[in-house]
């Protein structure tokens, strides 16, 4: 039986997960944030909200779209490029991965945040069911390559294949692998083992 090589891709943009506590500093007591659209992933959506992040430099990254729901530790998830072009400290990492990770502070309508740690660029991934690891011949944590075909095309390294059964299968990369290789939202690329 030949297995399935093709996967959709997913493009994110630069954003943060809050925590409870961090919500609640920088909104309000009890705020309940407002869901925008879901995303690809079950249960996952953007919001409404928005806070600005401030580099260690004092660079402002305005507007960070807050995702939803909320999350045990804040974590905020951004290119290479913010990185260099606003002074951020951000090793690439899967999230979830923030132990040593670097440092920001978060202005919201009602309040600031210190975060320690939690800037990352957040590593290629594919989300993938239980059924699609085994529809596409791969188990959580293995390391694949993705081939982009196109004028700029070429072998994407280092993607993490994460299976879980709550999960949707969608390839995510970052603003700066999507412009480099001219990828979009929906393009179907190919995974090689």
């Amino acid at each position: 039986m030949t297995k399935e090589t093709k996967i959709p891709c997913g493009i994110s943009a630069r954003h943060i997960h809050l925590s409870t506590g961090d919500l609640y500093t920088l909104f309000g007591d009890g705020y309940v944030l407002t869901k925008q659209k879901d995303l690809s992933q079950p249960g996952q959506y953007a919001c409404e909200e928005k806070v600005n992040v401030v580099s260690p430099s004092g660079k402002v990254l305005e507007g960070v779209r807050i995702l939803g729901p909320v999350r045990p530790a804040t974590q905020l998830e951004i290119s290479r490029s913010d990185a260099i072009r606003h002074k951020f400290t951000a090793p690439v990492r899967s999230s979830g991965d923030i132990a040593g990770s670097g440092s920001a502070r978060l202005i919201g309508p009602k309040g600031e945040v210190e975060i320690k740690e939690g800037v990352i660029v957040a590593d290629r991934h594919i989300h993938m069911s239980i059924e699609d690891g085994k529809k596409y011949g791969v188990s959580d944590r293995e390391i694949v390559m993705v081939k982009v075909q196109g004028k700029k095309g070429g072998i994407l390294h280092n993607v993490l294949c994460r299976v879980h059964k709550d999960f949707a299968l969608d390839f995510h990369l970052d603003t700066d692998d999507a412009c480099a290789f001219e990828i979009n939202n929906g393009d179907l690329l190919e995974i090689v083992k």
